[in-house]
């Protein structure tokens, strides 16, 4: 059962409201992405059954992560999102924090990764609740080192972005599951399978 959070100031509002709220947004998202091709900027996105790349980011506990203290530990939901507190981004991180129980009950953390700053992580982390943590990679080098950093194109304009992108990579650290273009409705129920197969 979903919970109900308070925000300081303003009346309740529960994570259904919030989703259903943003959920025009979110298609309306989608719909933009899925109609404008990208490329990768420098290097194409890892294999499944390739070893995921190491890379080490400072989070919101405080402390620098690296993937490598997974290794023969768990496996890690490693997902990239474009940015903090947007419609996409906040129903993305929502429904992986409802399940995060389960994704500990299958052996992983979750980990998610933006090119905002720890401050930005932090608000967004408190505003939502969300219980895990965040990875601030501010000059995009772990995004562009799996593939993710790519040029965007939207109504004549091109951009560099992160496209919105999340790998399983299992204890041993080797890439179980690549998951591109994400759309977020139900993704974090497809990333929950493909983490118990």
């Amino acid at each position: 059962m979903a919970r109900t959070h308070h925000a300081r100031g303003d009346r309740p509002e529960s994570d259904e409201a919030l989703v259903a709220r943003s959920h025009r947004a979110v298609a309306a998202e989608n719909e933009h992405l899925a109609c404008y091709p990208s490329r990768v900027s420098e290097r194409t996105v890892p294999e499944v059954g390739k070893p995921a790349p190491d890379f080490t980011l400072a989070s919101t506990d405080d402390k620098d992560v690296s993937l490598a203290d997974f290794k023969g530990k768990q496996a890690v939901v490693l997902y990239f999102y474009p940015r903090d507190d947007t419609p996409g981004c906040t129903a993305e991180a929502c429904s992986f924090r409802d399940l995060r129980t389960l994704f500990e009950e299958n052996g992983a953390e979750i980990l998610g990764v933006s090119t905002d700053t720890v401050k930005s992580h932090k608000k967004f982390q408190a505003k939502y609740h969300l219980t895990f943590p965040l990875l601030a990679d501010t000059d995009h080098a772990v995004a562009d080192q799996y593939g993710v950093w790519q040029q965007r194109k939207f109504m004549g304009r091109e951009y560099m972005g992160i496209a919105r992108t999340t790998f399983v990579v299992d204890k041993q650290g080797t890439i179980k599951a690549v998951f591109p273009n994400v759309k977020v409705e139900g993704h974090a129920d497809k990333v929950l399978e493909a983490l118990k197969s």
